[in-house]
C-alpha cells in the first residue's frame, strides 16, 4: 500500500498586494517595489526580484518597507520556484507581526508549504505545526503534517497523528498500514485493514484480511465453510476448486440447498462444468440433488429424533438448511431451539451460524446484534465481525 501523493501548493492568492501608502513608502522604495509587483503579476516572477534589488539598495528604510519588500518578494520567489529565497522572505513577513488574522494563516501554510517541496522536512514539521496551533482543524495542513512524518521517517509520529484522528481517508488509512507493517505492528495492521475494509469495500483489502485470519494460529479448520461463504458474498471465490469444496463441506454439515445453490453459480460463471474435471462437478451436483431429496422425505422423522436426543449441533444444521431453503421462519426456531439446548460442542461457532442465518432470512438487526455477542479463540469472534462488515457495507 502506497503513500498517498500530497502535493503542497503555496496558497498565494491575495499575498501579493502591498498596502502602498504614500505617507508610509518613500518614493525611492516605492517606485521599484510597484514596478516588480507588476512584473509578478504579469509572470514576470524572475524580473520582479531583480527590480526589488533596486529597493534593497535604499538606505535608511523603515521597518515598514522592509516589510513591503519581503511581502512582494515572497511572492515572486515563490511563484518562480526559488525556494531558499521564499523561504527567507515569507519568515521575515509571518515574524514582522504585521499580518491581519485573517493572512497569517496562508502565509503560515504557504512557508509549511515551500520547505515541504524543497525537501526542508523538519523546518516543514514547524510550521505545519504552527499552522495548525492557528488553525487545529485544517484538514489539509494535518494531511501534510502525516505527509512529511512519514517521508521522513517519522513513522511513529505518523501513526500517532493518524490514529488519532476521526473519520479517516482511504489514503490515511493506507498510509497507517503500511507503517504497522514496516514496524511488524501485525495486530494494528489487521485492525487497520478491517477500517479498509469496513469503509472502502474493496477485493483486495478483503482478500489480505480473510488470508490473514485463516491464517491466524489456532484458526479452526471446521471455520472453513463460513470463510467460503464470506468469500461468495465478497465475490472471492474464483477458482473451480473453491466452489467444490464449499459444495462438499455443505454437504458434510446436511446442507444440500446451500450446496447447490454454490454449484449452480459455479457452473453459471462457467467455471464449473468444464475442462478435465468437468465430470467431477456434475458428480457433486448430482450427490446434492440426491441428498437434498432423500433429506427432505425424512425430515420430520429425523426433526423429531434430534430433539429427543438434545443434539444440538443436528438441530442447528438442519435448521441452517432450511433457511438456506429460503424457509427462514422455520429455520430460525430450530436454530434457536438448539442454541438453548446448551449442548452444542462449538457454542460460539453455533451463535456464529445463528446470526449468518438470520441475515440470509432478512433479519439484518437481529443478525448483527447476534454477531456482535460471538466470542472465541479460533477465529469466531473475527468472522463475526467480518460478516457484520459485510451486512452494513455489501461488495
Amino acid at each position: 500500500m502506497a503513500a498517498i501523493g500530497f502535493t503542497a501548493a503555496a496558497p498565494l492568492t491575495g499575498l501579493t498586494s502591498v498596502a502602498y501608502a504614500a505617507d508610509a513608502v518613500s518614493a525611492a522604495v516605492g517606485k521599484p517595489l510597484q514596478e516588480a509587483q507588476k512584473l509578478t503579476s504579469s509572470g514576470k516572477h524572475k524580473e520582479a526580484l531583480a527590480k526589488l534589488k533596486e529597493a534593497d539598495a535604499v538606505g535608511g528604510k523603515t521597518e515598514f518597507e522592509k516589510y513591503q519588500i519581503e511581502r512582494v518578494r515572497a511572492s515572486a520567489a515563490a511563484a518562480a520556484g526559488d525556494n531558499d529565497t521564499a523561504a527567507r522572505a515569507f519568515e521575515a513577513v509571518v515574524n514582522s507581526g504585521r499580518l491581519s488574522a485573517g493572512e497569517s494563516p496562508k502565509f503560515t501554510q504557504a512557508l509549511a508549504g515551500i520547505y515541504y517541496r524543497a525537501k526542508d522536512y523538519p523546518k516543514a514539521i514547524t510550521w505545519i505545526q504552527r499552522a495548525l496551533k492557528d488553525s487545529p482543524g485544517d484538514a489539509q495542513m494535518h494531511d501534510l503534517l502525516v505527509q512529511t512524518y512519514y517521508i521522513s521517517g517519522k513513522f511513529a509520529e505518523a501513526a500517532k497523528e493518524l490514529q488519532a484522528s476521526g473519520k479517516q481517508s482511504e489514503g490515511n488509512l493506507q498510509m497507517l498500514a503500511n507503517i504497522q507493517l514496516k514496524q511488524n505492528d501485525k495486530a494494528g495492521y489487521v485492525a487497520t485493514l478491517e477500517k479498509l475494509a469496513g469503509s472502502y469495500p474493496k477485493t483486495s483489502y478483503w482478500a489480505d484480511l480473510l488470508n490473514r485470519v485463516v491464517g491466524k494460529p489456532g484458526f479452526s479448520s471446521t471455520l472453513n465453510l463460513d470463510l467460503l461463504r464470506l468469500k461468495l458474498q465478497l465475490g472471492l471465490l474464483a477458482k473451480p476448486n473453491d466452489y467444490m469444496e464449499m459444495g462438499q463441506l455443505a454437504l458434510q454439515v446436511a446442507n444440500p440447498a446451500e450446496a447447490l445453490k454454490v454449484i449452480e453459480q459455479g457452473y453459471k460463471k462457467g467455471v464449473l462444468g468444464t475442462g478435465a474435471d468437468a465430470g467431477r462437478h456434475q458428480r457433486l451436483k448430482d450427490l446434492a440433488v440426491k441428498t437434498d431429496a432423500d433429506l427432505k422425505k425424512a425430515r420430520d422423522a429425523s426433526e423429531a429424533e434430534l430433539i429427543k436426543n438434545k443434539d444440538a449441533d443436528g438441530l442447528a444444521n438442519m435448521g441452517y438448511a432450511l433457511v438456506s431453503e429460503g424457509k427462514g421462519d422455520a429455520g430460525l426456531k430450530l436454530m434457536d431451539q438448539a442454541i438453548k439446548f446448551g449442548t452444542a460442542r462449538r457454542p460460539e461457532e453455533m451463535k456464529l451460524h445463528y446470526g449468518q442465518a438470520q441475515a440470509i432470512a432478512g433479519k439484518k438487526a437481529a443478525a448483527i446484534t447476534t454477531l456482535k455477542g460471538v466470542k472465541g479463540t479460533a477465529g469466531e469472534a473475527e468472522l463475526a465481525r467480518y460478516n457484520i462488515m459485510q451486512i452494513n457495507h455489501p461488495m
